[in-house]
């Protein structure tokens, strides 16, 4: 029998917020491919609708779910995100160098996206089942790390080292939420310090030169440069009010690259400026600092793991995606959350809100 109770603390508020995301960045996805599709094809902002409805209807799929359920899905998922990933390796489609996507008919998955989710849940099975009285020690962490780590280099591998740093960083949040002995943070700290040199030893050329980049975009602005000086340009341009939708210069006349993904902002901030950019970043704050609340009011240590696992994911994307596109940050190909265009990307970030709509639905089972 359906429990009344779930629609009356259903959460609309996050749900209208995630909506209206969704909804300006199909509309700056319009704008960032406006006169520039080949006739025949279906518009870049048309998709997104599309990949809109499919995760919008599979993230109500799962408030029909009682989300304690899912701790049990937790590490077969984890198993098959492997296996995928391992997939990929061996038959995944070449798309710029890089092996990321697996072919499914006439659309194109990608296993990463998957690892996202994957790794939130199996970090939240894990500490849940043993959560310590005390910070972790090292010897405490080297099971966590060592499943974080098999996908992560999975997915550096490919490579991707985008996907594969946010998937570290989600599940190195957790961990930190968990609790860490001062001692043993400052020990991993002092090791990646030491292993900077080998950790750059093994970067893909491509890498390192995004590193250096990054330092001075200016030392090859027509090349490893371009992508971010022009993206800065079209950021500054938008100066105070913005250029106004569909007269961005940059974006219009072609000179701001990967402008429907890694550089989706940059058209958004050329159009609608500084207010219109302060406006999307309060919205983006929204449903982090909605996660964690959720998180914090959650009276179940896998929900309430679950839903800072969610929040970390939503953060760290959209901060590392405007310090790349603003030039804070190397660039390393992280899309920005709801906005950017990417069926997988869009489903995984969909679902991690089912996640916490869920708990927050739920949330009356334990009093809170």
């Amino acid at each position: 029998m359906f429990d009344r109770r779930l629609l009356q603390n259903f959460d609309w508020l996050l749900l209208i917020l995630v909506v209206l995301i969704a909804t300006m960045g199909i509309i700056n996805l319009y704008s960032a491919g406006f006169n520039r599709t080949p006739p025949g094809s279906t518009p870049v902002y048309l998709k997104q609708v599309y990949w809109l409805a499919v995760g919008l209807t599979l993230m109500c799929l799962t408030l029909f779910y009682d989300y304690r359920h899912l701790e049990k899905l937790a590490y077969p998922l984890y198993i098959l995100t492997v296996i995928l990933l391992l997939a990929v390796m061996v038959g995944g489609k070449m798309v710029s160098g890089s092996r990321r996507w697996l072919p499914l008919g006439p659309f194109s998955f990608q296993p990463a996206e998957l690892a996202k989710i994957s790794i939130v849940l199996v970090m939240a099975r894990y500490f849940h089942r043993g959560l310590p009285s005390s910070p972790l020690r090292l010897k405490e962490l080297l099971v966590p790390v060592g499943l974080v780590m098999i996908p992560v280099l999975l997915i550096v591998k490919q490579p991707d080292l985008g996907s594969g740093l946010l998937v570290l960083l989600t599940a190195m949040s957790m961990i930190l939420f968990v609790g860490i002995n001062w001692r043993t943070l400052l020990g991993g700290a002092l090791s990646l310090v030491l292993l900077s040199p080998v950790i750059w030893h093994f970067l893909k050329d491509y890498q390192r030169q995004r590193v250096l980049t990054f330092l001075n975009p200016e030392h090859d602005p027509l090349g490893a440069g371009y992508h971010i000086i022009q993206s800065k340009i079209a950021v500054g341009s938008g100066q105070f009010w913005g250029k106004g939708f569909l007269h961005g210069t940059q974006s219009q006349l072609q000179f701001l690259p990967e402008q429907h993904t890694d550089f989706v902002f940059s058209v958004f901030a050329e159009e609608w400026g500084f207010i219109g950019s302060v406006f999307l970043l309060l919205l983006f704050t929204g449903p982090t600092l909605w996660a964690l609340q959720i998180a914090r009011d959650c009276k179940e240590n896998f929900g309430h793991l679950l839903a800072l696992g969610v929040s970390s994911l939503i953060f760290w994307q959209f901060f590392i995606n405007l310090g790349m596109v603003t030039g804070l940050l190397p660039v390393v190909g992280i899309p920005l959350p709801f906005f950017s265009y990417g069926g997988s990307s869009l489903i995984t970030t969909l679902l991690g809100m089912g996640f916490l709509l869920n708990i927050r639905m739920r949330r009356f089972l334990f009093g809170g």
